[in-house]
């Protein structure tokens, strides 16, 4: 019987002393615990574990039954009397053995866990791991540290529930696990609390930097792809829960303001392979962007800032953190770029953010990824609302700013639909500054000269891909239109009667060229799918048809001609357009003439 053998051990140990414990007594003692653990026999191994005789062969042996009694707690049920000694038995373990063996035999069941398991094994040995933590001396930093970096890479391992019923259901235990180990980490956050408040200068860093690790790891998983949005239906919110209380451990260890502001990551590991360094630098650039996002988004921890910061410095301290964010494909970490954002620009007053920022990489480059999640984003309300944010940004420049991004923009977008967008920006600031006041240098004169030489041309002249630039042709003939009818030649305050010869040989002209090719070209694209479907058996023969350069999915002959069709009326509406300007140009030069004359 297993209790007889375990017995049988025990008396044999109880007359040795403790330096005379041999390695086949370690190994008796555990397979006979073990035995007793699988045979049911929970209730006589904790009275065994709990005679005061055996205290000295508990503390050094006892560590090795983890393994064994973290497999019975997961496989019993939660009313079972068995399952409730074997937590009793971890409990007493914890209290009795060695601090440093146990603290290794925890951690390695940790380590072990996998799947489903990962959140049950890791929420049972928090407590254990906890107590050992707080005995040891030696190394405890180090300790703390390798603790929450093991618990934190094995929950990464699981997917981040997202939509409210999976928040509720919390299948794996992730929530709840999060919290569980915020408290874990608490005592530690004490004690450096305690040890600041003693000595203004507090040198003994370690169990900072390892609980700052911490909190970084968190902002990165899961608060990265969690959503963090209040639902309704669910009162406390756990990941909104998880976010305060990091938030709270970052404020306690003076943190929180250097991270939001200097960026400070702490002390960065030095890594000789290259590659690992810049893994290290792209993970700190997520948690600083999602840390970002938690205090000017969602407001954890606003509390704590001083309001003397101007919006114009709140949006240059995140444009770094909104890049991270923009770039990143999944939906809730490319909604939280956007968000910020968002926030940041909705702090400012229109036309308050000076030209000189732009100046800035950072700038340059969050307006061109915006552009690319305008018109490479799956996801349709998310290219949407990045729409209303380049309005946005663009409307926060003053005057010189808005000529300087659109230049930037026109050069850097390679899209047709973006280029007509910003066409159409740049007609309504000239609109402004014919019918205000007081005078806009930048979008009248020579300034304004030198943007329409990026407007009103074709990019690749008369062989330019007509449909596919429709978007922006028709947006610079409605400029080119605007232009003609409300500045008149003998005031000439756009400049655009001293371009106009330029303006014909670089865009009219060409422009009557490429509709002329474009329409013969698809008229014959017609004529040949007319006749080669009188000669097919059936009009649903499945063909394939090439439009701007792209291969189409798979159609029928009926299905392209509508596209040919399409295209032709889109060529139609092109040239009356053009017909239109021609006609202004004629009749506003005429009577130009008939003045002078």
């Amino acid at each position: 019987m297993a209790v007889d053998e375990l017995q049988a051990i025990i008396q044999r140990c109880q007359v040795l002393e403790e330096a005379d414990f041999k390695g086949e007594d370690f190994n008796l003692f555990q397979v006979a615990g073990q035995k007793c653990l699988e045979d049911g026999y929970a209730a006589q191994l904790l009275e065994v574990i709990q005679n005061e005789k055996n205290k000295v062969i508990i503390k050094n042996m006892g560590w090795n039954l983890i393994s064994p009694l973290v497999r019975c707690i997961l496989v019993y049920k939660q009313e079972d009397d068995k399952r409730d000694h074997c937590l009793k038995i971890l409990d007493q373990l914890s209290q009795l053995c060695n601090p440093k063996e146990l603290f290794l035999g925890l951690l390695e069941q940790i380590e072990q866990t996998s799947g489903e398991q990962v959140c049950q094994t890791v929420m049972l040995l928090l407590q254990p791991l906890q107590t050992v933590l707080l005995k040891l001396q030696n190394k405890k930093a180090y300790s703390v540290g390798l603790s929450l970096a093991m618990i934190m890479n094995q929950l990464t391992s699981l997917p981040v529930p997202y939509t409210k019923q999976q928040i509720q259901e919390d299948k794996l235990g992730l929530c709840q696990c999060c919290n569980a180990v915020v408290d874990f980490a608490k005592p530690f956050v004490n004690e450096v609390v305690k040890n600041m408040e003693k000595s203004s200068e507090y040198n003994d860093m370690e169990l900072k930097e390892e609980l700052l690790k911490f909190c970084m790891k968190s902002l990165k998983y899961p608060l990265l792809t969690a959503e963090l949005e209040q639902l309704e239906g669910i009162e406390e919110h756990p990941f909104r829960h998880f976010a305060t209380e990091i938030i709270d451990i970052l404020w306690n260890i003076r943190e929180l303001i250097p991270l939001v502001f200097l960026h400070h990551k702490g002390k960065s590991p030095h890594w000789e392979n290259e590659e690992f360094a810049d893994i290290e630098r792209k993970n700190s650039a997520d948690s600083l962007a999602c840390l970002s996002y938690l205090v000017f988004v969602q407001h954890f921890g606003i509390d704590c800032f001083p309001v003397v910061f101007s919006p114009s410095y709140l949006l240059q301290c995140n444009m770094a953190h909104i890049e991270v964010l923009l770039k990143r494909t999944e939906e809730s970490v490319l909604s939280k770029g956007l968000d910020l954002f968002e926030s940041c620009l909705l702090r400012m007053e229109d036309n308050s953010l000076l030209h000189q920022y732009l100046e800035l990489r950072d700038f340059i480059n969050v307006s061109q990824v915006l552009v690319k999640v305008m018109t490479l984003c799956p996801i349709e309300h998310l290219r949407k609302k990045s729409l209303n944010i380049l309005q946005l940004f663009v409307d926060k420049f003053e005057a010189e700013g808005k000529y300087t991004l659109f230049r930037c923009l026109l050069k850097t977008s390679n899209h047709a639909g973006v280029e007509g967008y910003i066409i159409k920006n740049i007609k309504d600031q000239i609109h402004l500054s014919l019918t205000k006041a007081s005078d806009n240098v930048w979008f009248t004169g020579h300034h304004l000269i030198s943007l329409l030489d990026l407007v009103l041309l074709l990019p690749e002249g008369a062989e330019t891909d007509l449909l596919q630039n429709s978007d922006r042709i028709m947006a610079s003939l409605n400029l080119l239109r605007y232009l003609i009818i409300k500045d008149c030649e003998s005031d000439n305050q756009t400049g655009v009667w001293t371009m106009l010869a330029k303006i014909e040989q670089n865009f009219l002209k060409p422009l009557h060229v490429g509709l002329n090719m474009s329409k013969a070209h698809y008229e014959a694209e017609i004529k040949n799918k007319k006749e080669n479907r009188r000669e097919a058996q059936s009009s649903n023969t499945i063909c394939s048809l090439t439009v701007s350069g792209e291969k189409m999915p798979a159609m029928t002959t009926e299905m392209q001609l509508q596209v040919l069709h399409s295209a032709l009326f889109t060529f139609d509406l092109i040239e009356s357009v053009l017909a239109r300007v021609e006609e202004l140009i004629e009749v506003k030069m005429k009577g130009g003439m008939d003045e002078n004359s």
